[in-house]
């Protein structure tokens, strides 16, 4: 599910982009550090959509960096259990088969035949999140579930 949050980060900002254009130089600096990102807590950060607030900088000692404590507005991406999603076959094995819906990896034990490249429609029974990827497992035993789009029919 896609959520419209609110974010607060400290960003050290290096002496030769101080000028005219600190405010921009910052922004995109969060933009490269933060967006695609998965936090465990929030999800994946999928785009920056805008920014509250810049706070007064502070200097570090010694190094001229600057940290500037930044307030910004971001949708993230985190799946719940129960949540059906569409995805996109990865993987298959004897076990059964990976999907992928954006930058969440699924499996889905081997009940029916998939084949890779395949599209479908799938429900979220359990999620595993880490500090840094979020892994889901799934299944597609209940009404409406299953292949969307099969490759080889096309």
């Amino acid at each position: 599910m896609f959520f419209h949050i609110v974010l607060e980060r400290n960003m050290q900002l290096h002496p030769r982009y101080f000028g005219r254009n600190l405010r921009d130089n910052l922004v995109s600096k969060l933009m490269k550090d933060v967006e695609g990102t998965c936090s465990g807590k929030h999800g994946f950060v999928v785009a920056i959509t805008g920014i509250e607030n810049v706070g007064k900088g502070l200097i570090r000692d010694g190094t001229g960096f600057v940290t500037f404590p930044v307030k910004y507005q971001c949708v993230v991406f985190r799946p719940f259990k129960g949540e059906i999603l569409e995805a996109v076959v990865t993987m298959v094995n004897k076990m059964g088969f990976f999907a992928e819906a954006g930058p969440v990896q699924i499996f889905v034990s081997n009940h029916v035949k998939i084949q890779k490249d395949s599209e479908v429609r799938l429900k979220i029974i359990g999620t595993r999140v880490d500090a840094t990827e979020i892994f889901c497992i799934g299944t597609i035993k209940d009404d409406f579930l299953g292949v969307i789009n099969d490759p080889t029919t096309t």
